[in-house]
């Protein structure tokens, strides 16, 4: 028990670590404070996502599914990553409404590409089918239900944040 409580407490601060690091790490890509911000509200409909399917499955949270997580948590980023840059390359012609809207529709494709991608071959895993499957299958449940989660808050609440956060338009 001990052993398992060390390890839980190493990946979950891992987890914060690394949407920490990435947030700083966005920060200095983007060379600003808000977008990184709003590219990782995708984040919330991630880990609810990744508790919805684990929850429904009747799956314990364990090492793999918090493996799992932090796998689900960069494929997120990811994606709103590309719908952020679009909207703001999209900012010198519009507001920040159709720049978030332009960048929601030109992007689903790569978006869903990637998290059916990542879903479709999660699916094997996440059967826990042959010897030892179960022993993974949290991992493949948790990526799976993140990212279902994640994909729909890509799409719809980054661009939404992204077009209340960034009103103005720019010359």
């Amino acid at each position: 028990a001990e052993s398992m409580d060390t390890s839980f407490d190493g990946l979950s601060r891992g987890l914060l670590y690394a949407v920490l690091f990435v947030y700083l790490l966005m920060v200095v890509n983007f060379q600003s404070w808000l977008d990184p911000f709003v590219i990782l509200m995708a984040l919330p409909g991630a880990l609810a996502g990744i508790i919805w399917l684990l929850f429904l499955t009747g799956t314990t949270l364990s090492v793999p599914a918090l493996i799992g997580s932090i796998m689900c948590v960069g494929v997120a980023t990811a994606n709103s990553i590309l719908v952020v840059s679009f909207a703001n390359e999209q900012r010198v012609h519009r507001d920040a409404l159709g720049s978030a809207l332009a960048a929601g529709m030109t992007r689903i494709r790569p978006v869903l590409m990637t998290a059916l991608a990542m879903i479709i071959g999660m699916v094997p895993m996440a059967l826990g089918l042959g010897d030892g499957g179960e022993q993974n299958a949290p991992l493949g449940r948790a990526v799976i239900g993140g990212l279902l989660l994640a994909t729909a808050a890509t799409l719809f609440f980054v661009a939404t944040f992204f077009s209340l956060l960034r009103r103005r338009r720019l010359a």
